[in-house]
């Protein structure tokens, strides 16, 4: 396996490697310390190891891998960092209180995000400013690891054309299948105890949450385009995130957040 912790030399050439940036921003959300991921280098896919449920004998396999490289997420201090800095951004002097006073202790990223949750416009905005730290993080880490993203190939379906089904037939199959789904879920939930069905929660809560922060992404992007058709540079670049976007947390109760430190004075 390659060495995560190795930088570049000056000068040296850059790597091309078709990244999936939704699961490169879901491993680097995802601070978990049962959670392990790793980026092939050719095909630029992420394999996702957790303790209790791989094998065993995976990790030893995925060291002695060359094309492997363990992917460091983002440390839960630094994700806490993102919160500080988000506050003296926030206009309103109310919720920018409430916002200083949740990040203090135990349980912040939970309470930062409790507070934001009846405050739409607000949470849009800390998810979008989230996902664009994260970007930053990941491109900063391929570049010191030699690593140059590239477009991933679209490879032309072999599979015959689908007939053309009405709109209202889609509708229905969907609302089906959702439903089904749901009841499957219930089933699920009834068999699992308080700390697996926790664990669920987190996770469905970081699925809805990433998924609002992408439409908001994707939603500005189309608002920024110029007169002449042509889009606006997006800063943030492509947004996938780990809410942790949604927000997967896993390090929240892991890790108390110091009382003591400075608070970001608020405008």
């Amino acid at each position: 396996m390659a060495d995560s912790d190795s930088g570049t030399g000056g000068g040296q050439q850059l790597r091309d490697i078709p990244v999936d940036w939704e699961a490169l921003e879901d491993a680097f959300e995802n601070n978990a310390p049962e959670v392990h991921s790793y980026l092939h280098l050719v095909s630029g896919e992420v394999l996702r190891v957790v303790d209790g449920i791989a094998d065993p004998e995976m990790h030893s396999r995925i060291a002695s891998d060359t094309t492997y490289m363990r992917i460091e997420p983002v440390s839960s201090r630094e994700q806490y960092r993102w919160m500080e800095r988000f506050i003296p951004m926030v206009e309103e002097g109310e919720l920018r209180d409430q916002l200083t006073s949740a990040i203090d202790g135990k349980g912040a990223f939970r309470r930062f995000k409790d507070v934001l949750m009846t405050y739409g416009t607000e949470r849009e905005r800390w998810f979008a400013f989230r996902s664009e730290r994260l970007r930053v993080f990941m491109e900063a880490w391929l570049t010191a690891h030699g690593l140059a993203p590239v477009a991933r190939p679209v490879w032309p379906s072999d599979a015959p054309a689908e007939p053309v089904v009405a709109q209202d037939v889609l509708v229905a199959r969907r609302k089906s299948s959702a439903e089904a789904l749901r009841k499957q879920l219930r089933e699920l939930a009834d068999s699992l105890g308080a700390r697996d069905l926790e664990k669920v929660t987190t996770f469905a809560e970081f699925v809805k949450a990433r998924r609002a922060a992408r439409g908001f992404a994707h939603r500005s992007e189309g608002s920024s385009t110029g007169a002449d058709g042509d889009a606006a540079a997006d800063s943030s670049g492509e947004v996938s995130l780990p809410e942790t976007a949604g927000e997967k947390d896993a390090a929240d109760d892991e890790e108390a957040t110091p009382s003591s430190r400075k608070r970001p004075a608020a405008r």
